[in-house]
């Protein structure tokens, strides 16, 4: 199994790697509860899709994703209205959006989670990263975030096929949650 396991109390494990996260301002809901604004971390089993980092602060980093070197013109579409919600856009943008370029470092190294992505339902939340930790471990936005010595240990070891699964509970060392699919219709 290539999942990454984050228990709603802050932890995050990944076969020997046990570590430290900041989750969302307003905790962790059930993916179907999340709404866009709402700081709140999304509930269940996210694939990574690829990774950003900042070319100017740090190396290529040693990762099987694909990775992207980011730009000033690299920004990610949160206006729930626009055809690219949910999705990486260019700057200049007249949609609402965040810049992925930052002056503080959370951004240096980026994992894009496969939330609400296939196909994005405008409203449903946008821009769930596994990101780097401020030094206080402030709440996120929604994200996972974690240090930078903590995401250069975890990268090496993800592989295609990875994903990040956000429980409401800390699972035994060796137990593998597994979200509850949503109703049908």
């Amino acid at each position: 199994m290539n999942d990454i396991q984050v228990s709603a109390d802050g932890k995050l494990r990944f076969g020997d790697l046990s570590m430290r996260c900041a989750l969302g301002r307003s905790g962790c809901r059930p993916a179907a509860d999340k709404r866009e604004g709402d700081g709140a971390t999304p509930l269940g089993r996210w694939p990574l899709r690829r990774l950003f980092y900042r070319p100017d602060r740090l190396p290529v980093p040693d990762c099987a994703l694909p990775i992207l070197a980011l730009t000033p013109a690299m920004g990610w579409c949160d206006d729930p209205g626009h055809a690219d919600y949910n999705r990486l856009v260019t700057l200049p943008f007249a949609g609402s959006h965040e810049k992925l370029w930052r002056e503080d470092h959370v951004y240096d190294l980026i994992v894009e989670l496969g939330h609400n992505d296939a196909p994005p339902v405008p409203g449903l939340g946008s821009a769930i990263f596994l990101h780097l930790a401020r030094q206080d471990f402030a709440p996120t936005e929604g994200c996972v975030a974690i240090a930078l010595a903590d995401m250069q240990a975890l990268l090496p070891r993800l592989s295609a096929g990875s994903a990040i699964v956000i429980a409401p509970w800390s699972a035994p060392q060796g137990h593998r949650w597994r979200p509850t699919p949503p109703p049908a219709g």
